[in-house]
């Protein structure tokens, strides 16, 4: 398969990380947690101590973010009070950027070979949901992975048995217990209001949906929608990480009807909140709750 990562593709960008003049210090060459942090979240890694930054382009195997508010570096360092060893992809690889799923999936890789056992995945994400406000996070519970669907999955191709099984199963992809420490964590700083859990479609982008595409997706049952993400679980579920994911709504969905051609047809009012989506609107949303969600991370690895 074009583009598929190979076990020896990983151990050189393992041996890159872990040996020679740049290696990680003995303290950092083992994260126990990973977080990947979604447009406009890069600042998630404020949060961590004792930073070693990567640029991705000198990592081997990695290709590099062309997404406006995704960085493109690979930083360890120590997270909360109990300075627990982490490792955070500042800026995602998108399906829509051209490429292939392996490829936007190879860090997932690298971090279990590194002995990564949880991995807490961020995105930002339109609201399908009508009760999910702007600024809101959304638990995610569950997944639709509608490009996997239709023949778009990370894991297509010879199976790598070193990581997992060739039938990995989805059921549990989101860890019931990790799900339950962001509650907790969150009462604890006392912000649950703008939490809620809802399942998150996976839509391959880069244009966003259509108003019949996005009643579409409410139809089947998403809370959220976004253009990442789900490929990253696949491959951590198989790889045998735990995962917890938070979307960020940064914007609504337009979902109403345009006015009909016929002119005597009757006119359905547009509601207030829904225009038209933007990376700009994204951008702003995350930035204006990005210190609250990085609180709650902090707190989240403290409990794990």
């Amino acid at each position: 398969m074009a583009n598929a990562a190979t076990i020896k593709d990983l151990q050189a960008a393992l041996g890159f990380l872990t040996t020679g003049d740049r290696a990680l210090p003995a303290n950092l060459s083992k994260p126990k947690v990973a977080i990947v942090c979604g447009s406009g979240l890069g600042g998630l890694v404020n949060i961590i101590r004792n930073k070693v930054e990567f640029a991705y382009t000198d990592i081997p195997g990695f290709v590099n973010s062309t997404v406006a508010g995704h960085a493109g570096k690979l930083v360890f360092g120590l997270l909360g009070d109990n300075d627990v060893p982490t490792v955070c992809m500042v800026g995602r690889f998108h399906y829509y950027e051209g490429f292939a799923l392996t490829q936007t999936t190879y860090p997932i890789r690298l971090m279990s070979l590194l002995g990564v056992e949880t991995l807490i995945v961020t995105n930002a994400a339109g609201g399908l949901n009508p009760a999910f406000q702007i600024g809101d996070v959304c638990i995610i519970e569950d997944h639709i992975n509608l490009p996997g669907m239709t023949g778009n999955n990370p894991l297509i191709g010879p199976n790598m048995a070193e990581f997992g099984p060739r039938f990995p199963p989805m059921s549990d992809a989101y860890c019931p217990r990790l799900r339950r420490l962001v509650y907790e964590a969150a009462k604890k700083l006392n912000v649950p209001k703008f939490l809620h859990e809802g399942i998150y479609v996976f839509v391959s982008g880069p244009s966003y949906e259509s108003k019949a595409e996005c009643r579409f997706l409410k139809t089947i049952g998403a809370d959220v929608v976004g253009m990442s993400t789900v490929p990253e679980v696949v491959v951590a579920r198989h790889c045998g990480i735990k995962v917890v994911g938070l979307s960020l709504v940064t914007n609504r969905v337009v979902v109403h009807r345009e006015a009909r051609s016929d002119p005597d047809a009757p006119v359905e009012v547009r509601p207030l909140e829904e225009k038209i989506a933007s990376h700009e609107e994204v951008l702003e949303a995350a930035d204006a709750r990005a210190k609250d969600l990085q609180t709650l991370v902090k707190h989240l690895v403290e409990m794990i």
